[in-house]
Protein backbone atom coordinates (compact mmCIF):
# COMPACT_ATOMS: atom_id res chain seq x y z
CA UNK A 1 0.00 0.00 0.00
CA UNK A 2 1.47 3.74 -1.01
CA UNK A 3 0.86 6.71 1.29
CA UNK A 4 -0.16 9.80 -0.73
CA UNK A 5 0.24 13.34 0.94
CA UNK A 6 -2.54 15.22 2.21
CA UNK A 7 -2.33 19.26 1.57
CA UNK A 8 -2.00 19.19 5.57
CA UNK A 9 1.19 16.79 5.18
CA UNK A 10 2.46 18.26 2.07
CA UNK A 11 2.51 21.62 3.77
CA UNK A 12 3.77 20.35 7.41
CA UNK A 13 6.90 18.82 5.53
CA UNK A 14 7.78 21.80 4.00
CA UNK A 15 7.75 23.93 6.79
CA UNK A 16 9.61 21.44 8.75
CA UNK A 17 12.43 20.86 6.67
CA UNK A 18 13.98 24.35 6.67
CA UNK A 19 15.78 24.03 3.50
CA UNK A 20 12.70 23.79 1.55
CA UNK A 21 11.60 26.86 -0.27
CA UNK A 22 7.61 27.26 -0.40
CA UNK A 23 5.92 29.25 -2.97
CA UNK A 24 3.81 31.94 -1.95
CA UNK A 25 0.38 29.97 -3.06
CA UNK A 26 1.44 27.17 -1.08
CA UNK A 27 1.25 29.44 1.84
CA UNK A 28 -2.12 30.13 1.73
CA UNK A 29 -2.97 26.09 0.69
CA UNK A 30 -0.59 25.13 4.09
CA UNK A 31 -3.08 27.55 6.34
CA UNK A 32 -6.14 26.56 4.81
CA UNK A 33 -4.69 22.98 5.46
CA UNK A 34 -3.69 23.59 9.20
CA UNK A 35 -7.24 24.92 9.77
CA UNK A 36 -9.01 21.60 8.37
CA UNK A 37 -6.84 19.73 10.59
CA UNK A 38 -7.63 21.50 13.17
CA UNK A 39 -10.85 21.53 13.36
CA UNK A 40 -10.66 17.79 12.63
CA UNK A 41 -8.61 17.04 15.37
CA UNK A 42 -4.52 15.67 15.82
CA UNK A 43 -3.08 14.91 12.58
CA UNK A 44 -1.85 11.05 13.57
CA UNK A 45 -0.69 8.37 10.68
CA UNK A 46 -0.28 9.24 7.33
CA UNK A 47 -3.86 8.89 5.30
CA UNK A 48 -4.53 4.97 4.63
CA UNK A 49 -2.11 4.04 7.17
CA UNK A 50 -4.91 3.02 9.61
CA UNK A 51 -8.84 1.93 8.52
CA UNK A 52 -11.58 3.74 10.44
CA UNK A 53 -14.44 1.92 12.16
CA UNK A 54 -12.29 -1.41 12.12
CA UNK A 55 -12.68 -3.40 15.33
CA UNK A 56 -9.54 -5.55 16.37
CA UNK A 57 -8.87 -8.37 18.79
CA UNK A 58 -5.99 -9.14 20.94
CA UNK A 59 -2.65 -8.21 19.01
CA UNK A 60 -0.50 -11.45 19.80
CA UNK A 61 -1.14 -14.67 18.54
CA UNK A 62 -0.21 -15.94 22.32
CA UNK A 63 0.79 -14.26 25.34
CA UNK A 64 4.84 -15.25 25.06
CA UNK A 65 6.12 -14.68 21.09
CA UNK A 66 9.05 -15.65 19.76
CA UNK A 67 10.59 -14.13 16.42
CA UNK A 68 12.54 -15.72 14.28
CA UNK A 69 15.75 -14.32 12.83
CA UNK A 70 16.22 -12.96 9.19
CA UNK A 71 19.49 -12.42 9.34
CA UNK A 72 22.61 -11.43 12.02
CA UNK A 73 26.32 -10.05 11.27
CA UNK A 74 25.43 -6.49 12.07
CA UNK A 75 27.50 -4.50 14.19
CA UNK A 76 24.60 -2.37 15.74
CA UNK A 77 21.24 -2.28 13.93
CA UNK A 78 19.11 0.60 15.30
CA UNK A 79 15.58 2.58 13.60
CA UNK A 80 14.19 0.38 11.99
CA UNK A 81 11.48 1.69 9.49
CA UNK A 82 9.12 0.55 6.33
CA UNK A 83 8.89 1.54 3.05
CA UNK A 84 5.98 0.62 1.03
CA UNK A 85 6.72 1.83 -2.26
CA UNK A 86 9.37 -1.19 -3.79
CA UNK A 87 8.60 -3.53 -0.18
CA UNK A 88 12.53 -2.61 1.96
CA UNK A 89 12.59 -1.89 5.41
CA UNK A 90 15.65 0.55 6.21
CA UNK A 91 17.54 0.40 9.68
CA UNK A 92 20.66 2.19 11.18
CA UNK A 93 24.07 -0.09 11.58
CA UNK A 94 26.13 1.59 14.16
CA UNK A 95 29.93 1.33 14.60
CA UNK A 96 32.68 1.50 17.62
CA UNK A 97 33.32 5.62 17.76
CA UNK A 98 36.24 6.92 15.70
CA UNK A 99 38.19 10.08 15.41
CA UNK A 100 39.25 13.01 18.29
CA UNK A 101 35.30 13.35 19.57
CA UNK A 102 34.96 9.11 19.91
CA UNK A 103 31.02 9.80 17.03
CA UNK A 104 29.89 6.27 15.70
CA UNK A 105 29.76 5.87 12.22
CA UNK A 106 26.86 4.89 10.95
CA UNK A 107 25.17 3.12 8.01
CA UNK A 108 21.57 2.90 6.61
CA UNK A 109 20.87 -0.74 5.51
CA UNK A 110 17.81 -1.88 3.44
CA UNK A 111 16.21 -5.24 3.84
CA UNK A 112 14.09 -6.11 -0.07
CA UNK A 113 11.81 -9.11 0.26
CA UNK A 114 11.93 -11.73 0.41
CA UNK A 115 16.16 -11.85 1.52
CA UNK A 116 18.15 -8.89 -0.13
CA UNK A 117 20.43 -6.97 1.88
CA UNK A 118 22.50 -4.09 0.65
CA UNK A 119 23.84 -0.23 1.54
CA UNK A 120 21.43 2.65 1.29
CA UNK A 121 23.06 5.36 2.53
CA UNK A 122 26.76 5.07 3.32
CA UNK A 123 27.81 7.43 6.02
CA UNK A 124 24.78 8.15 7.41
CA UNK A 125 25.51 9.26 10.79
CA UNK A 126 21.94 8.54 11.72
CA UNK A 127 20.24 6.05 14.98
CA UNK A 128 16.09 6.15 14.65
CA UNK A 129 14.35 6.96 11.49
CA UNK A 130 10.76 7.38 10.27
CA UNK A 131 9.16 8.42 7.55
CA UNK A 132 7.22 11.77 5.87
CA UNK A 133 3.87 11.23 4.97
CA UNK A 134 4.20 10.86 1.72
CA UNK A 135 7.14 8.49 1.66
CA UNK A 136 9.29 10.40 -0.06
CA UNK A 137 11.76 11.36 2.61
CA UNK A 138 13.40 9.64 5.64
CA UNK A 139 13.74 11.67 8.82
CA UNK A 140 16.79 10.50 10.44
CA UNK A 141 17.74 11.35 13.82
CA UNK A 142 21.78 12.32 13.15
CA UNK A 143 24.71 12.49 15.62
CA UNK A 144 26.79 12.78 13.78
CA UNK A 145 26.05 16.10 13.06
CA UNK A 146 24.24 16.19 16.39
CA UNK A 147 20.98 16.95 14.23
CA UNK A 148 18.15 15.86 12.73
CA UNK A 149 17.84 15.68 9.13
CA UNK A 150 15.86 14.35 6.14
CA UNK A 151 17.19 12.18 3.55
CA UNK A 152 15.97 12.05 0.09
CA UNK A 153 14.98 8.60 -1.00
CA UNK A 154 15.07 9.13 -4.70
CA UNK A 155 18.63 10.12 -4.28
CA UNK A 156 19.81 10.65 -1.17
CA UNK A 157 20.44 13.94 -0.76
CA UNK A 158 20.61 15.20 2.57
CA UNK A 159 18.91 18.50 4.24
CA UNK A 160 18.61 19.48 7.94
CA UNK A 161 15.28 19.12 9.90
CA UNK A 162 16.80 20.55 13.06
CA UNK A 163 20.14 21.82 13.50
CA UNK A 164 20.03 23.15 17.58
CA UNK A 165 17.82 24.81 20.48
CA UNK A 166 18.36 28.20 20.49
CA UNK A 167 22.08 28.16 19.28
CA UNK A 168 22.88 25.28 21.26
CA UNK A 169 23.67 21.62 20.18
CA UNK A 170 21.82 19.25 20.80
CA UNK A 171 23.21 16.36 22.70
CA UNK A 172 23.19 13.32 20.31
CA UNK A 173 19.63 12.85 18.61
CA UNK A 174 18.48 9.64 19.32
CA UNK A 175 14.67 8.98 17.88
CA UNK A 176 11.88 10.74 15.43
CA UNK A 177 8.33 10.36 15.72
CA UNK A 178 6.46 12.51 12.44
CA UNK A 179 2.87 13.43 12.16
CA UNK A 180 1.58 13.22 8.83
CA UNK A 181 1.26 17.00 8.51
CA UNK A 182 5.13 16.95 8.90
CA UNK A 183 5.83 17.63 12.94
CA UNK A 184 8.63 15.83 14.04
CA UNK A 185 9.42 15.18 17.35
CA UNK A 186 12.56 13.70 18.48
CA UNK A 187 14.66 12.32 21.95
CA UNK A 188 18.02 13.86 22.94
CA UNK A 189 19.91 11.66 25.31
CA UNK A 190 23.79 11.91 25.53
CA UNK A 191 24.45 8.31 24.08
CA UNK A 192 26.65 8.88 20.77
CA UNK A 193 27.53 12.75 21.79
CA UNK A 194 31.23 11.34 22.58
CA UNK A 195 34.04 13.51 23.16
CA UNK A 196 32.07 16.44 22.13
CA UNK A 197 31.30 19.31 24.48
CA UNK A 198 27.66 19.50 25.90
CA UNK A 199 25.92 22.50 25.28
CA UNK A 200 22.94 20.80 27.06
CA UNK A 201 23.94 21.90 30.45
CA UNK A 202 23.80 18.27 31.68
CA UNK A 203 19.73 18.01 30.18
CA UNK A 204 18.19 15.14 28.27
CA UNK A 205 15.42 16.21 26.37
CA UNK A 206 12.39 15.79 23.87
CA UNK A 207 11.76 18.47 21.15
CA UNK A 208 9.43 19.27 18.81
CA UNK A 209 10.10 21.24 15.06
CA UNK A 210 7.05 22.90 13.86
CA UNK A 211 6.95 25.26 10.83
CA UNK A 212 10.79 25.48 10.75
CA UNK A 213 10.92 26.42 14.72
CA UNK A 214 12.70 24.06 17.59
CA UNK A 215 10.87 23.90 20.53
CA UNK A 216 11.84 21.97 23.99
CA UNK A 217 8.98 19.66 24.70
CA UNK A 218 10.50 18.09 28.06
CA UNK A 219 13.79 18.49 29.33
CA UNK A 220 13.08 16.65 33.02
CA UNK A 221 13.70 12.90 31.72
CA UNK A 222 16.93 11.02 32.06
CA UNK A 223 18.39 9.66 28.82
CA UNK A 224 15.12 9.46 26.60
CA UNK A 225 15.08 7.27 24.23
CA UNK A 226 12.25 5.61 21.63
CA UNK A 227 9.39 7.66 20.94
CA UNK A 228 6.35 7.36 19.45
CA UNK A 229 2.92 8.61 18.16
CA UNK A 230 -0.25 7.44 18.05
CA UNK A 231 -1.83 6.48 14.80
CA UNK A 232 -4.76 8.71 16.32
CA UNK A 233 -2.31 11.67 16.75
CA UNK A 234 -3.25 12.35 20.18
CA UNK A 235 -0.70 10.97 22.54
CA UNK A 236 2.98 10.82 22.08
CA UNK A 237 5.00 8.40 24.07
CA UNK A 238 8.71 8.36 25.17
CA UNK A 239 11.21 5.87 27.07
CA UNK A 240 13.37 6.90 29.56
CA UNK A 241 16.12 4.78 29.38
CA UNK A 242 17.92 5.75 33.09
CA UNK A 243 13.87 5.79 34.64
CA UNK A 244 12.90 2.74 33.08
CA UNK A 245 9.71 4.28 32.63
CA UNK A 246 8.10 5.29 29.34
CA UNK A 247 5.98 8.33 29.89
CA UNK A 248 3.21 9.38 27.88
CA UNK A 249 2.12 12.89 26.64
CA UNK A 250 -1.24 14.54 25.03
CA UNK A 251 -0.45 16.47 22.13
CA UNK A 252 -3.05 19.34 20.69
CA UNK A 253 -4.37 19.51 16.98
CA UNK A 254 -1.27 21.97 16.54
CA UNK A 255 1.53 19.58 17.58
CA UNK A 256 2.11 21.19 21.34
CA UNK A 257 2.41 18.92 23.78
CA UNK A 258 0.29 18.87 26.53
CA UNK A 259 0.01 16.98 30.13
CA UNK A 260 2.88 14.34 31.14
CA UNK A 261 1.81 10.97 32.93
CA UNK A 262 3.40 7.37 33.20
CA UNK A 263 2.49 5.27 31.09
CA UNK A 264 4.33 1.94 32.08
CA UNK A 265 6.17 2.59 35.70
CA UNK A 266 8.67 -0.12 35.27
CA UNK A 267 10.33 -1.56 32.02
CA UNK A 268 14.30 -2.35 32.04
CA UNK A 269 15.54 0.01 30.18
CA UNK A 270 13.77 1.48 27.52
CA UNK A 271 14.40 1.99 24.19
CA UNK A 272 12.45 1.91 20.84
CA UNK A 273 8.63 1.09 20.50
CA UNK A 274 5.96 1.06 17.96
CA UNK A 275 2.09 1.61 17.87
CA UNK A 276 -0.26 -0.70 15.75
CA UNK A 277 -3.65 0.57 14.64
CA UNK A 278 -5.99 -0.26 17.64
CA UNK A 279 -3.22 1.69 19.94
CA UNK A 280 -1.43 -1.25 21.77
CA UNK A 281 2.19 0.17 22.31
CA UNK A 282 5.42 -2.36 21.41
CA UNK A 283 8.38 -1.36 23.80
CA UNK A 284 11.78 -2.79 23.53
CA UNK A 285 13.50 -3.70 26.75
CA UNK A 286 17.65 -3.08 26.82
CA UNK A 287 17.13 -5.17 30.66
CA UNK A 288 15.64 -8.28 29.08
CA UNK A 289 15.57 -8.21 25.22
CA UNK A 290 12.18 -8.59 24.90
CA UNK A 291 9.66 -6.20 22.90
CA UNK A 292 6.71 -5.71 25.57
CA UNK A 293 3.12 -5.13 24.35
CA UNK A 294 0.54 -2.99 26.32
CA UNK A 295 -3.22 -2.22 25.84
CA UNK A 296 -3.63 1.88 25.37
CA UNK A 297 -4.54 1.97 29.07
CA UNK A 298 -0.93 0.44 29.98
CA UNK A 299 -2.11 -3.15 30.51
CA UNK A 300 0.38 -5.73 29.80
CA UNK A 301 -0.99 -8.15 27.22
CA UNK A 302 2.34 -10.12 26.65
CA UNK A 303 6.13 -10.28 24.95
CA UNK A 304 8.01 -11.18 22.06
CA UNK A 305 11.40 -12.34 21.86
CA UNK A 306 13.64 -11.83 19.17
CA UNK A 307 16.94 -13.08 20.32
CA UNK A 308 18.71 -13.43 24.21
CA UNK A 309 20.03 -9.64 24.32
CA UNK A 310 20.53 -6.00 22.57
CA UNK A 311 16.85 -5.93 21.54
CA UNK A 312 17.15 -2.32 20.26
CA UNK A 313 13.87 -0.96 18.53
CA UNK A 314 10.56 -2.24 16.17
CA UNK A 315 8.67 -1.17 13.49
CA UNK A 316 5.58 -2.83 11.54
CA UNK A 317 5.99 -3.64 7.75
CA UNK A 318 5.38 -5.92 4.80
CA UNK A 319 2.44 -5.87 2.18
CA UNK A 320 -0.32 -5.50 5.00
CA UNK A 321 1.91 -4.20 7.73
CA UNK A 322 1.12 -7.01 9.96
CA UNK A 323 4.72 -7.55 10.31
CA UNK A 324 6.96 -6.27 13.27
CA UNK A 325 10.70 -6.18 12.27
CA UNK A 326 12.64 -6.21 15.42
CA UNK A 327 16.47 -4.91 15.16
CA UNK A 328 18.23 -7.35 18.04
CA UNK A 329 21.40 -9.20 19.28
CA UNK A 330 25.03 -8.84 20.89
CA UNK A 331 27.38 -6.25 19.65
CA UNK A 332 28.65 -7.27 16.36
CA UNK A 333 26.28 -9.88 15.71
CA UNK A 334 23.13 -7.30 15.83
CA UNK A 335 20.50 -9.11 13.40
CA UNK A 336 16.93 -8.64 11.99
CA UNK A 337 14.49 -10.09 13.48
CA UNK A 338 10.65 -10.69 12.44
CA UNK A 339 7.15 -12.11 13.49
CA UNK A 340 3.39 -11.80 12.11
CA UNK A 341 1.18 -10.40 14.57
CA UNK A 342 -2.92 -9.75 14.30
CA UNK A 343 -2.83 -6.12 13.72
CA UNK A 344 -1.38 -4.12 11.68
CA UNK A 345 0.89 -1.08 12.68
CA UNK A 346 2.30 2.48 12.24
CA UNK A 347 5.17 1.87 9.96
CA UNK A 348 8.13 3.19 12.56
Amino acid sequence: MTWRPTLAALAGLCLAVTTTTVPAGAATDAVRASARAALAGPPGAPPGACPSGVSYGPPLPASTVTAPRIRGGFTFLEGPVWVADGGYLLMSDMTAGTGPYNVQPSTIRRFTLPATFDTFIANAGSNGLALTADAQQLVAATHDQRSVSAYRLSDRTRSTVAADHQGRAFNSPNDVAVRSDGVVYFTDPNFQRGNRPDQMSGRTSVFRVSGGQVSLVDDRLRQPNGISLSPDGSALYVGAYAENKIYKYVVQPDGSVGARSVFVNYIGGPDGGTIDCAGNVYWTSGGDSLVHVYSPAGTPLGTIRPGNTGTTNVAFGGPDRQTLFITSGPWGDSGLYSVRLNIPGYPY
